[in-house]
């Protein structure tokens, strides 16, 4: 799969999703930084990347575009340290690869994970 980290999530669980065989790019090594979530979301549209943030604007901003895509997974985490949320999304690459290709977001906190599939 092909994710987009944003500026929350480490460059370390970037190349751990590498290390796993995924095409993982993360907005601080490619210089954009300073793009706007609606930036983000239309790269990662663009490329047909699955977004990975803490943001929780993101999922505001795919209700309000109506969108089948880009993915989303947000983390919503206690301890949002790079081992837990790494811990998280190999749960919830395992359980939800199949939704995660045909739109969802997807909030993770520390005992559950809810879907919305796409658009909302």
């Amino acid at each position: 799969m092909k994710f987009l980290a944003d500026m929350g999530i480490s460059p370390k669980t970037v190349s751990w999703l590498r290390n796993q065989g995924h095409d993982a790019i993360h907005l601080l090594e490619q210089g954009l930084e300073k793009l706007t979530d609606a930036q983000i979301l239309e790269k990662a549209r663009q490329e047909n990347r699955i977004i990975l943030t803490v943001d929780l604007d993101f999922g505001t901003l795919l209700a309000l575009s109506k969108a089948k895509l880009p993915s989303v997974v947000i983390f919503r985490l206690g301890n949002a340290n790079r081992e837990v949320i790494e811990d998280r999304l190999a749960f919830v690459l395992e359980q939800c690869s199949t939704e995660l290709r045909q739109g969802v977001a997807i909030s993770v906190d520390d005992e559950k994970i809810r879907l919305r599939s796409l658009p909302m």
